[in-house]
């Protein structure tokens, strides 16, 4: 048993954050899925909020810890674990990329309605309100490959999650969402290549997802 287990669901991005960080700190973990449709009695006793990610923290000397929210799970990692630090040593240079992990939330609720959308106007809407912070965050990245440079860090694994989504919908309608935004396109491919963001899903998420979209009735897993 590893001392630290990753409470997931399979599709999750947020949980894919900590599993990032888990695998580039070179930690051995152990993961439990959770059917979050029919969420179990154990689950609810240390999710508080009844979402995944949770990360049980075993302890010789007292009981399991809990620890929920993704971006905390990956901070106490990053502050307790070996490997390269993933933030900034400089304050600023750090304040920035929480800044940007910040802007990250609201830029997920527009790609999944993108994602999401049942009809032609609601694809259209969303995925110009996408495009909009895409073109924002185009104007912060620097010399690549990833988001401060040639170091993976904290921000990475935060976006990674996201734009795995448009590597698994066709290319024809992924393509033109990245269209004039060369820095993002060179960052995805950056984060495609990288061996943690690969592991951080499992085998099937592919097929996983596409069956997903087909449920949920999306407009473009019909495209």
């Amino acid at each position: 048993m590893n001392a630290l287990t990753l409470i997931s669901h399979p599709l999750c991005p947020f949980v894919q954050r900590a599993a990032i960080v888990l695998l580039e700190k070179g930690i051995q973990f152990d993961r439990i899925n959770v059917d979050l449709s029919a969420k179990p009695d154990w689950f609810l006793a240390v999710s508080p909020t009844g979402k995944v990610p949770v990360l049980k923290v075993r302890q010789d000397n007292a009981e399991d810890a809990f620890l929920f929210e993704s971006m905390v799970i990956c901070e106490y990692l990053d502050e307790t674990q070996g490997g390269a630090p993933m933030y900034p040593v400089d304050a600023l240079a750090r304040a920035r990329n929480r800044a940007w992990i910040e802007f990250a939330s609201q830029t997920q609720v527009e790609a999944w309605q993108f994602l999401h959308a049942r009809d032609a106007a609601t694809a259209d809407a969303k995925r110009t309100a996408f495009r909009e912070r895409l073109g924002k965050l185009e104007l912060e990245i620097g010399g690549g490959p990833f988001f401060d440079g040639a170091a993976f860090g904290m921000v990475d694994a935060v976006y990674a999650p996201l734009f795995r989504y448009f590597e698994r919908i066709d290319a024809t309608a992924a393509q033109p969402i990245f269209d004039g935004f060369p820095h993002i396109s060179a960052w995805r491919k950056a984060l495609e290549a990288r061996s943690s963001v690969r592991d951080a899903v499992v085998e099937d998420y592919a097929d996983r997802f596409q069956t997903h979209l087909r449920q949920q009735g999306a407009l473009i897993a019909a495209e």
